[in-house]
């Protein structure tokens, strides 16, 4: 069933499949909507479940925020969703960004259970190359400027914004590229050993969007947590292995089939 929300002046479409007393919120990666994570709330729905899966603001049939959101805004919305709806004690889905979200939520709030699928959180490394690229990016828009004008250089910075920066930055929005540099360099690595509820970590092994390192350092940091590894797959490993993420979907929720 497709609903709207309101939600800090976002209007938010979200889907709601069954009507079990355990409330399931799954949260999708950058760039994608709800549609993208079915095969993880097929997973998560059962005679048991109620599964909420979001739109999140500024993706899918969503708006976006009216500022440049961080983690901080992002998490408040979840919590403002799960108070309107009456949910308590939610488990939360998260794959990459909505990872992220699942992480700050689960930092600070009572949760049932947590699956954190190739899930974003931990600062990547950089590389010389990349400290090259982002020091020569401010020095263009320093000194640009200053020889070609304001609007010439404007126009040039997003070019040069649309060639280095990643497919998922290249097609977005302003706002969403502005929350887009906000969010990707939040370490949420000091939140982790908060989260008190048991936590499943599903990810694959050939991830080179956040790598299967992260994930191992999650599962050192989470207290309660397990890590499933699959072979072969990448950051969507729950579209490269869909039977064997339901079944292990399945058996974290206990799910009596």
């Amino acid at each position: 069933m497709e609903k709207t929300i309101n939600i800090q002046g976002v209007d938010v479409r979200y889907d709601v499949a069954g009507d079990g007393p355990r409330a399931v919120v799954v949260m999708h990666g950058w760039g994608c909507k709800a549609s993208t994570v079915k095969v993880l709330t097929d997973a998560c729905t059962d005679d048991s479940t109620t599964v909420y899966t979001l739109d999140l603001p500024g993706f899918g049939g969503s708006s976006e925020p009216a500022e440049v959101w961080g983690m901080e805004e992002y998490t408040a919305f979840l919590e403002d969703f799960v108070r309107k709806t009456g949910i308590e004690r939610p488990v939360l889905v998260g794959h990459s960004f909505g990872g992220r979200m699942a992480i700050v939520y689960a930092s600070r709030n009572e949760t049932d259970r947590i699956i954190l699928v190739d899930a974003a959180g931990i600062k990547p490394r950089r590389t010389l190359k990349y400290y090259t690229k982002v020091y020569t990016f401010k020095a263009a828009k320093r000194i640009a400027p200053l020889l070609i004008g304001k609007r010439r250089a404007d126009a040039l910075i997003e070019r040069m914004r649309g060639r280095s920066g990643s497919s998922d930055y290249a097609q977005a929005s302003p706002k969403m590229r502005a929350i887009m540099s906000r969010v990707v360099n939040q370490d949420l690595r000091h939140l982790m050993p908060a989260i008190t509820a048991p936590t499943l970590l599903i990810w694959g092994e050939n991830d080179t969007a956040t790598p299967i390192a992260n994930a191992k350092i999650m599962e050192r940091l989470i207290p309660d947590a397990g890590l499933v590894a699959y072979s072969g797959a990448g950051h969507y490993s729950f579209l490269d292995r869909p039977a064997q993420t339901a079944a292990v979907i399945a058996s974290f929720l206990n799910f009596k089939r």
